[in-house]
């Protein structure tokens, strides 16, 4: 049976089959991609007017594509301090933030309190706000620095106000590719017991794979069906992110660039496999946005958010420091030909614009 007829009959690809989906032609790949994007969601682009908040760039790991961290060609070391942190979040309130995204470097001296009690500060200040945070990188290194299991930790984000846990962390979970570049970081198991716990608390949250450095298509593949597997068993992936690798201030040395179409090849294929989650995201923030609009065409039907401000991505290159202003993320998805829905962290709409 061929690719196009299992894709018409609804049955699962093989690995083999999966990797092989890589030699259809680039357009052919959109037309699959778009009927499940147009089935699940029709024209819709899903986006939240979000807050990314780094509190420290501070980081006992060392990973090789990262150009975060203040631990090596960053010279630049900062911890924001609660004060600080709570005034970002009042300054994006009064512009309609939905979610405040808290993400960054695996600090040993700023402490587990230190987290749960700023998570607890936005939530009792503001209750409605929806706190996503602490990768699953993040909750083993916490787990680890203060010998608590996964479950401890979990249910102490829970009890401190945070509402889903981001996808990051994840990078390639082949683990060959793990120790080049992210070695001593959390390993693929155990990046998806902490989201399978996670689903299990009753509790969503992202997945997310770097792609573009050193990895295989035979790599991505493995990534996206052990992601498939896991969420045949939790439904717990609110959405899927493929994050493309930026190649500037890292140790990685990566020469050879990822092609446009190779990116839109990706997501396509994701799209594809990954059926069972709902959404995929185009993160402008790593594909930039033009590429992350020509995405809409491929599978993806969410673009994330407006951000206002970021550092991770922005440090090794990307033209995300400062967000995009709302109206201009609105009139991008339009004149796209696509139509601009805000919704809440979760996939609830708020409003067609």
């Amino acid at each position: 049976m061929s690719l196009l007829e299992k894709f018409e009959n609804k049955e699962k690809y093989t690995f083999e089959e999966a990797v092989k989906l890589y030699d259809l032609e680039l357009f052919e790949l959109a037309q699959l991609a778009n009927k499940i994007r147009e089935e699940k969601h029709g024209k819709k682009t899903y986006f939240n007017i979000n807050r990314h908040i780094n509190p420290t760039n501070i980081c006992k790991d060392v990973c090789q594509f990262c150009a975060y961290s203040a631990s090596r060609k960053n010279p630049h070391q900062y911890t924001m301090s609660h004060e600080e942190i709570m005034e970002a979040v009042e300054n994006s309130v009064k512009h309609g933030i939905k979610e405040v995204h808290v993400v960054s470097a695996h600090n040993p001296h700023t402490g587990l309190q230190w987290y749960l009690d700023i998570f607890r500060k936005i939530k009792e200040k503001h209750p409605d706000i929806h706190i996503k945070a602490l990768t699953a990188a993040e909750v083993h290194f916490l787990s680890e620095e203060y010998n608590l299991s996964y479950e401890e930790m979990i249910q102490k984000m829970i009890e401190n106000g945070v509402d889903s846990m981001p996808g990051g962390g994840a990078e390639i979970f082949d683990e060959q590719v793990r120790k080049r570049i992210c070695g001593g970081k959390v390993k693929s198991d155990q990046w998806l017991q902490i989201h399978r716990l996670w689903h299990k608390a009753g509790h969503e949250s992202n997945a997310t794979m770097l792609f573009g450095h050193v990895e295989s298509r035979e790599h991505r593949i493995d990534h996206m069906l052990r992601l498939r597997k896991l969420q045949e068993e939790t439904g717990g992936f609110n959405a899927f992110i493929p994050l493309v690798y930026q190649r500037e201030n890292n140790y990685l040395k990566v020469k050879e660039f990822l092609t446009g179409q190779e990116i839109l090849k990706t997501m396509a294929i994701s799209r594809i496999l990954l059926d069972n989650i709902e959404n995929i995201k185009a993160y402008w923030v790593t594909s930039t946005t033009k590429l992350a609009l020509l995405a809409q065409e491929f599978g993806a039907n969410d673009l994330d958010g407006t951000i206002e401000k970021e550092s991770i991505q922005s440090a090794a290159g990307a033209n995300s420091a400062n967000g995009i202003a709302l109206e201009s993320f609105v009139d991008l998805i339009k004149n796209s030909g696509f139509i601009p829905v805000e919704r809440d962290s979760v996939y609830n709409e708020i409003k067609v614009w």
